[in-house]
């Protein structure tokens, strides 16, 4: 096997030409394989595959410089960079990455994960090459579908000023996560299908090309072919930029990649290269549902369904439902999703009113203060998104929504632990920086049928209001506890003595145990549905003083900032000496793995509470 001979980086460039295409079969046939067994992202690394050879061919590693947007494709690169052992434990607990780690790897120039940055830590990364007198190449990869985040464009005007070689590659599949909306995605695919224009441009370069004079001639026409293009395709928006746009060129052809990067190489600023390409290369299944294998579980590769077909509808599966029937109850009810409509559960939304559903692209942003306009419009917009993308619209919840008191309500998926994808895109955030901002309201469901109720307490309530929950199969245990929904009140659901457990939203179900454990060592013991981190049930947390020698908080968030620090706060305020414990994630940054060995590895288990409460009260 070609790929066997790859063990280290540019191993590669011992390669024979002839067996490029060979080697790009055996790394889909290696992709398709190792990720049906550890899941991973497969449609967006098949697309990418001979991209991602040529750029190997054509730079110098690690002195020459590749930041891949979202990183999310990056698997061929990690295979090219002599890291084919650890597909074994890809995304997997103590194992390899599925995204670029510089502690990983020297190759790997930058930490992403999320989406519109990498045009940014390029250019960075260029001018500090410039700064010290170094003389390497600057490459940073980016989607179509990431040029929707206005960050991109951002980088691009700073890049524009230029005059030192930067080379953008941008990896056009006509996709993100979903399929693509939106101008840019309109403007890219007249770049797309400007056939007369690509055709007329190589008759003429080949024609020239060789013959005496021809090549001189070929550059000279390079060199002024803009003009040309402002005449054929209308706006040329790269080039007015002061970028030197190269393309579109196959993404799927080696050696013309190889070429063009090359010679964009020789330029004296930015340059553009514009690559087509096909999400999901070489696996049917994939090429037919491109956003179903974006992020795929383990999966049969005769098939491609599941190896473990869901059963249990998850949370998102819950919101989905709750969203149709509240649309169809109350007109007023918009939707917006940031390129995630299958993500978050919104298609069904989409497919039933399409007119009060909007994707804006990755744009959170945008969404943010988008729904914020709406909200003023006197319509009730739900942002659906998952935790860890809304802390980069920080500022529009803050500035935009919550100044003015609009009623915008977020839904706030995938919150807590994700596992698998890491550090960049665990929810463990987001209570503390969403509590901190006047006007906000947060609350977290413990069950499946309270997402229900507090979706239709949030439609109900006249301002801003965050509902979050996890990933995973919803819980349906607690069901005969459904109280009323009331803002800043808690849900006692065993009252007891001794000692209170206090626990927020996925939370609750670990309470349970933790008090059943406890329970069979002769513990008495409340058991307290938060529901709210903003406001807090004070008077619970001090009623529950009267007769508890231990208070416990438990959360799926940082430490800092978050509920837990509320409840301490309270308790200090009143002059309550209660023993007192916070259960949280400590303030670090969790890796990927499985979510119930992460929650063992940062003591947030069942046996891990219950070993510190006992701990707690043996030293009193």
């Amino acid at each position: 096997m070609l790929l066997e001979r790859i063990e280290n980086a540019n191993d590669i460039k011992k390669i024979d030409k002839a067996d490029y295409a060979e080697l790009a079969q055996e790394i889909r046939q290696f992709l398709i394989e190792k990720i049906s067994v550890t899941g991973g992202h497969l449609g967006s690394n098949l697309g990418a595959v001979e991209l991602t050879m040529a750029l190997h061919l054509a730079l110098n590693l690690p002195e020459d410089k590749i930041i891949w947007d979202v990183g999310h494709q990056s698997y061929t690169h990690k295979l090219l960079t002599g890291r084919k052992d650890g597909f074994d434990m890809l995304r997997q607990f103590r194992g390899m990455s599925g995204f670029p780690k510089r502690k990983e790897s020297d190759f790997d120039a930058f930490d992403t994960g999320h989406s519109s940055t990498s045009i940014s830590a390029g250019l960075g990364l260029v001018k500090a090459r410039d700064i010290k007198g170094e003389k390497n190449t600057i490459v940073s990869v980016i989607g179509d579908g990431s040029l929707t985040g206005g960050m991109a464009y951002e980088a691009l005007n700073n890049a524009a000023k230029l005059d030192t070689n930067f080379i953008v590659v941008l990896n056009d599949n006509n996709m993100s996560i979903s399929e693509n909306v939106g101008g840019v995605s309109k403007y890219l695919n007249n770049i797309r299908t400007a056939t007369s224009y690509l055709d007329f441009k190589e008759g003429i370069y080949n024609a020239l090309r060789g013959t005496k004079r021809g090549d001189n001639m070929v550059n000279r026409l390079r060199r002024a072919k803009s003009s040309f293009k402002q005449l054929v395709i209308p706006g040329m928006f790269f080039e007015d930029m002061g970028i030197t746009y190269l393309g579109p060129v196959d993404g799927h052809n080696i050696e013309g990649l190889v070429n063009v990067i090359k010679e964009a190489q020789r330029v004296k600023g930015p340059v553009l290269i514009h690559a087509l390409t096909q999400k999901g290369k070489g696996f049917a299944p994939a090429e037919r549902h491109p956003a179903r294998f974006h992020g795929a579980e383990p999966y049969d590769i005769e098939t491609g369904l599941p190896s473990h077909p869901r059963n249990v509808a998850n949370y998102t599966d819950v919101f989905s439902t709750v969203m149709c029937k509240l649309g169809q109850r109350d007109k007023r009810i918009v939707a917006i999703t940031a390129a995630m409509p299958d993500g978050t559960g919104l298609k069904r939304f989409h497919n039933m009113y399409p007119e009060r559903f909007f994707d804006v692209g990755i744009a959170e942003e945008h969404a943010v203060t988008f729904a914020a306009g709406l909200a003023a419009g006197g319509l009730k917009p739900i942002v659906a998104v998952y935790s860890s993308f809304l802390q980069r619209a920080y500022d529009q919840i803050l500035h935009d929504v919550c100044i003015q008191n609009l009623p915008v309500i977020f839904a706030i998926d995938r919150a807590g632990l994700v596992g698998s994808d890491g550090e960049t895109h665990q929810g463990i955030f987001d209570y503390t920086y969403l509590t901190g901002i006047p006007n906000m309201h947060v609350c977290a469901p413990k069950n499946k049928w309270e997402l229900s109720d507090m979706m239709k307490f949030a439609v109900d309530f006249n301002g801003p209001i965050a509902i979050r929950y996890p990933r995973g199969n919803a819980y349906a245990g607690l069901a005969e506890f459904r109280e009323p929904v009331v803002l800043g009140r808690a849900e006692w659901i065993y009252r007891e003595e001794e000692i209170a457990l206090f626990a927020v939203g996925s939370m609750v179900k670990t309470a349970e145990a933790v008090r059943d454990k406890l329970k069979e060592m002769g513990h008495q013991v409340s058991l307290i549905n938060a529901r709210f981190v903003k406001p807090i049930d004070e008077e619970s947390v001090l009623s529950a003083c009267d007769n508890h020698r231990l208070i416990v908080t438990m959360e799926e968030n940082v430490a800092c900032g978050g509920y837990g620090e509320k409840v301490l706060a309270c308790l200090n305020a009143h002059g309550k000496q209660n023993m007192y414990l916070n259960i949280s994630i400590p303030d670090a940054y969790v890796e990927h793995g499985n979510v119930e060995l992460l929650k063992k590895e940062i003591g947030i288990d069942a046996d891990s509470i219950v070993n510190r409460i006992c701990d707690k009260l043996s030293k009193a």
